[in-house]
């Protein structure tokens, strides 16, 4: 029987960011976390203090990522972790830790350069929010695009403004309909990262940011299960109030996932369906899996039911 290929080249049956990469760069390339010593405008005072109530930043940072580091010796650190054989690849220098197009412009652009000028970058992807992303900075990337990969991730995490603000994010959807309109203009690679399961959100809201979002002009986007864990005000709030939150099993996230992935875009690559919390660091719920297991597992429901992402997708 001969295999199903689908609108992205390949029998997968979702548009995985690894083939991405692969079409992209013709080649393996992989992803080296920095943390720049960016702050956010919801923690500094600018919008807020407390930060995002689901966020403690050490959860998705690495440890090498430290701001005392050099850009460079966090790229050589975050390379000397990888095995023998892929240390002579080819890396992209993921600005992650914080919003990173957030403060001034001039010194923005010297740590992006710093990153750019290592012989082993080839690109830099930008962690930040919808709104921290000036016209004067866009204008130096759209050029830098020319010669370099430049690609732009925003923390959206709903499309729901009532969410937005009971989560104490500091922007509206507004801010992010504008920031993607903004950054695809420029021809430059926009991604969108989402919680699933954020308090308030019912299955029917869930699904509802998939056909949202499928109808930007969005080159990937990054899923999460809602986590809890310290340090974090969802933390506080999960001690005393637990039933605000709904946390799903990782069968139920399956589920939800398959149903989420069948109503996208095909024209979206999936960069990942969950994240991983430091264990140390998380509260609940504790799946006992890791990634790359959680991907099978959903690989294996979307043949098991013979559905695909965008099966249902409709324009």
């Amino acid at each position: 029987m001969d295999k199903q290929i689908f609108p992205w080249g390949h029998d997968k049956r979702y548009n995985d960011y690894s083939s991405y990469i692969k079409r992209t760069f013709g080649r393996r390339v992989q992803k080296v976390s920095i943390n720049a010593g960016f702050t956010c405008p919801n923690r500094d005072g600018s919008k807020g203090t407390g930060g995002c109530s689901f966020c403690n930043n050490s959860t998705f940072n690495p440890s090498y990522c430290e701001p005392e580091l050099s850009i460079t010796g966090q790229i050589d650190t975050g390379i000397s972790f990888f095995r023998e054989k892929y240390r002579t690849q080819e890396y992209l220098a993921y600005f992650q830790a914080y919003s990173n197009t957030y403060g001034e412009t001039q010194e923005i652009l010297k740590k992006y350069k710093e990153a750019l000028d290592h012989p082993k970058v080839t690109g830099i992807v930008i962690g930040t929010r919808p709104d921290c992303i000036s016209d004067s900075l866009l204008e130096v990337l759209k050029e830098w695009n020319e010669q370099h990969y430049i690609a732009i991730e925003l923390g959206v995490e709903s499309t729901n403004n009532e969410t937005l603000g009971n989560i104490n994010r500091g922007h509206g959807y507004a801010e992010t309909l504008d920031a993607v309109k903004r950054i695809s203009e420029c021809g430059i690679p926009v991604g969108m990262h989402l919680i699933l399961g954020l308090p308030g959100e019912n299955r029917e809201l869930l699904l509802q940011h998939a056909k949202e979002v499928s109808r930007l002009p969005i080159s990937f986007l990054k899923l999460h299960q809602l986590q809890i864990v310290k340090g974090s005000q969802f933390a506080t709030d999960y001690e005393n109030t637990p039933d605000k939150f709904n946390l799903y099993s990782a069968d139920e996230f399956i589920d939800l996932i398959v149903d989420f992935v069948e109503i996208l875009n095909p024209q979206i690559v999936i960069e990942r369906f969950i994240s991983q919390a430091p264990h140390d660091l998380l509260i609940a719920p504790k799946w006992g899996l890791k990634n790359f297991e959680f991907v099978d597992k959903v690989i294996k429901r979307l043949y098991e039911l013979d559905t695909w992402q965008g099966k249902n997708y409709a324009k």
